[in-house]
C-alpha cells in the first residue's frame, strides 16, 4: 500500500529538482568599460560546440571587463538538461528585451513563435549582432513553414528574405565547405593582405589559426568591411602548409542589417569560432574585441586585451557525435 506514496514522492522530488535547474546562466559584471551594458550568447548547435564556446567567452568579458552576460542554451525541456540537439527550445530569449548586443552562435534552430519573437523584436529594433560559423544557416523551419517568423529559414524564398536570416542580416547562408571538412584547417590572413588591418577590432591580433575548415562566401552585400580572410590549410596543425590550389575566404567581416525603415544595425559575421578554434588565443581576442565595438565601445578596446581563461577550458573536437549529454548550464556558474 506504501508503494504508491513512495511514487508520489520520487516524482515531487524530481518535478521540485527540475524546477531548481536554472535554464541559463548569467555573470554580472563588477568593473570595468563594459559595466552596465549586457551581453545575450545565444547557443544552439549539434557539431561546433557552442554550448561550450559562448560561456567560456562570457566568463571572460564579464570578469575581466565589466559586461553583464547571459548565456542561453537549448534545453531538453523534460529535464532541464542542455540538448544541442534539441532544435525548438532556447529558454530565457525575452533576456534580449535588455541587451546591448546579441551574440548569436545555432544551427538549424526552429524555435516557437513565442521564443522567436524575441529575436525578431530585437532585430526590428536595429540592435548590434555577432553570428558565429553556423549562424549563418541559424534557422530552418521543417515542422511549421507557416510560422511568420519561416522566413528567416535559411533557404527562404520570401521577398527581401531570399536565404532568410543569414543573408538578410549576417551578409551570406551557408554554401558549402570551400575546406575540406575534419581534413583541412583554417590559417587567417590578417596583416599584408586587406586594407583594414588597423581596424580596433584587430588590436592584438596577430596570429590565427583553427581547426575548422573554411566555408563558401559567394558575394557579401555593398560596404562590408572584410577583417579576416582564411586559407586552406593541408592538414589539422597549426604548422600545416597552405593549399595553393584553393583560394582565400573572407572568413569575418562588419556591416550594417535593416529590418525596419531608417533602423540600421551593425553586425560581424564570422564563420569561424567552433569551441576547439577557441584555443587559439587571437581568435578569443577577435571575439572579445567584436564584443566591445557591438556593445558601443570602440574606442575603448584594448591594445591588446587579456583573454585568459576564467575557469578550465578544454573543448570538444567538433562532431554531432561527441555531445556531451546530462550536462546542465548550473555547470558553467561561477562561485
Amino acid at each position: 500500500m506504501l508503494k504508491p506514496f513512495f511514487f508520489l514522492l520520487f516524482y515531487l522530488a524530481t518535478v521540485v529538482s527540475f524546477a531548481q535547474q536554472k535554464q541559463w546562466v548569467e555573470y554580472t559584471g563588477v568593473s570595468g568599460p563594459g559595466k552596465g551594458k549586457h551581453i545575450v550568447f545565444v547557443s544552439g548547435d549539434e557539431e561546433y560546440r557552442s554550448e561550450e564556446a559562448l560561456p567560456m567567452l562570457a566568463q571572460i568579458l564579464s570578469r575581466k571587463y565589466g559586461f553583464n552576460c547571459t548565456v542561453l542554451f537549448s534545453i531538453d525541456p523534460k529535464t532541464g538538461a542542455i540538448d544541442a540537439m534539441n532544435r525548438s527550445n532556447i529558454p530565457g530569449l525575452q533576456k534580449l528585451e535588455t541587451a546591448d548586443l546579441m551574440v548569436i552562435f545555432t544551427r538549424f534552430r526552429e524555435l516557437p513563435d513565442e521564443q522567436m519573437k524575441y529575436i525578431d523584436n530585437y532585430l526590428k529594433a536595429g540592435k548590434p549582432v555577432i553570428g558565429i560559423r553556423t549562424a549563418t544557416h541559424a534557422f530552418n523551419y521543417r515542422e511549421n513553414p507557416k510560422s511568420p517568423y519561416a522566413k528567416y529559414d535559411f533557404r527562404s524564398t520570401v521577398k527581401g528574405w531570399k536565404n532568410g536570416f543569414g543573408r538578410k542580416v549576417l551578409g551570406e547562408t551557408w554554401v558549402a565547405h570551400h575546406g575540406h571538412h575534419g581534413v583541412e584547417g583554417t590559417r587567417a590572413l590578417i596583416d599584408g593582405i586587406q586594407q583594414n588591418a588597423k581596424n580596433p577590432i584587430l588590436n592584438g591580433v596577430k596570429d590565427i589559426w583553427c581547426k575548422t575548415d573554411v566555408y563558401t562566401v559567394t558575394k557579401l552585400p555593398e560596404g562590408a568591411e572584410v577583417l579576416l580572410y582564411g586559407q586552406c590549410t593541408s592538414g589539422m596543425t597549426p604548422e600545416a602548409p597552405i593549399n595553393l590550389d584553393k583560394s582565400i575566404m573572407p572568413v569575418a567581416w562588419a556591416m550594417t542589417y535593416e529590418m525596419e525603415p531608417g533602423k540600421k544595425g551593425k553586425v560581424l559575421t564570422s564563420t569561424i569560432g567552433a569551441s576547439i578554434d577557441l584555443v587559439n588565443e587571437d581568435l578569443r581576442r577577435f571575439f572579445v574585441n567584436a564584443c566591445f565595438w557591438g556593445a558601443g565601445l570602440k574606442d575603448k578596446i584594448p591594445a591588446k586585451a587579456d583573454v585568459s581563461y576564467i575557469t578550465e577550458y578544454k573543448p570538444t573536437m567538433f562532431s554531432t557525435d561527441l555531445f556531451t549529454q546530462g550536462t546542465f548550464p548550473s555547470k558553467y556558474e561561477l562561485k
